[in-house]
């Protein structure tokens, strides 16, 4: 007798129990967690729920930076995890921490949409434009980040020009709303965040990471399970994307070796040359500021990367080679406090 293929139901058995998806409420999440959850039933067969958690940095008011960041969108999800409450969790990679818990594997990161930042500003302008049509006064323009805030300065010196930054907080919506209402002039969101619930067409210019580098992992997911579902691992492991996964790791590495958390003025991103699927050089960029614009640390590296199946001592190593110089050019003096 003939065996059924996996993904397809045999003839009277019960039904496959849906597996459990747990995300953030923020329409974001949920779009970016659908989009996995979609993946998912084409791999395995098996339904998908959603499961709507609500984290400690969707409920504070407060400043990412004052609250340090780290954790703070993922904690609750970890919590579910532990507790059997979901399967797997959907993270933006940027707001994971760098230290893997061993009770957590993460089973996936799926292929990277774009890792810009995006303006949205008044009257559809970009941001040279911006900058110099809002003389005599300064461009107000918003942004919850430090890395924004020390890039967009430096940026805005460039062209011989100061701007205010502005702290914000709050799902796309409302910080678009901002520039709608004429309090500000001009908002900084990720330009992956905009793609994935249809809404890049209202970015006024996709900032080129030449300008401003943007968070390490920025753009990327993270596909997280319990260590002990070794079956689910290796099915999710499937959505994994191997030259996203290498350059994230550089980034992160990176990160990690600075002692920074996720909410430090920290950018970084990997680019990966490829022949034939194969990576085989990456440049990683790293730059670190004081959120004034005044003092930056920005260096590069270029370097092979070994022509090995899930290898990823190559980017681990150019993340702390390039951490070690950012270091030694001062790098530690411009975070505030590191994340230990």
């Amino acid at each position: 007798m003939s065996k059924a293929p996996d993904h397809e139901q045999a003839p009277g058995t019960a039904p496959a129990r849906a597996l459990r998806l747990g995300t953030r409420r923020s329409t974001l999440a949920m779009a970016q967690s659908g989009l996995v959850a979609d993946q998912v039933r084409q791999l395995t067969g098996r339904p998908v729920e959603l499961v709507e958690i609500t984290t400690y940095g969707d409920t504070s008011r407060e400043h990412l930076a004052q609250i340090g960041g780290t954790g703070v969108f993922v904690n609750a999800l970890r919590d579910a995890l532990r507790d059997g409450e979901i399967d797997f969790a959907v993270h933006s990679l940027k707001d994971l921490p760098t230290a893997q818990p061993e009770e957590f594997t993460l089973a996936a990161v799926p292929a990277r949409a774009d890792a810009r930042d995006a303006l949205v500003a008044r009257d559809g302008l970009g941001f040279e434009a911006l900058i110099r049509d809002a003389a005599p006064r300064v461009a107000r323009i918003g942004t919850g980040s430090p890395r924004r805030m020390a890039q967009l300065h430096a940026w805005a010196r460039s062209f011989g020009v100061e701007i205010e930054t502005v702290p914000i907080r709050g799902n796309i919506d409302t910080r678009i709303g901002y520039v709608r209402s004429g309090e500000l002039d001009a908002v900084v969101l990720a330009a992956a965040g905009l793609q994935r619930i249809g809404r890049l067409a209202e970015a006024t210019e996709l900032i080129s990471p030449d300008a401003v580098l943007p968070a390490p992992g920025q753009g990327a997911l993270a596909v997280e399970c319990a260590a002990s579902n070794a079956h689910l691992a290796a099915q999710l492991a499937e959505l994994d994307d191997p030259h996203t996964r290498a350059a994230v790791t550089a980034e992160r590495t990176l990160l990690a070796a600075l002692e920074a958390g996720c909410s430090a003025p920290v950018g970084a991103l990997a680019d990966l040359l490829a022949e034939e699927q194969v990576v085989t050089e990456m440049r990683l960029r790293g730059v670190v500021g004081t959120t004034d614009g005044a003092t930056l640390v920005q260096l590069s590296t270029t370097g092979p990367v070994p022509a090995s199946d899930g290898d990823e001592t190559a980017p681990q190593r150019m993340g702390r080679e390039l951490a070690d110089e950012m270091l030694a050019k001062g790098a530690a003096g411009l975070m505030g406090e590191r994340a230990l």
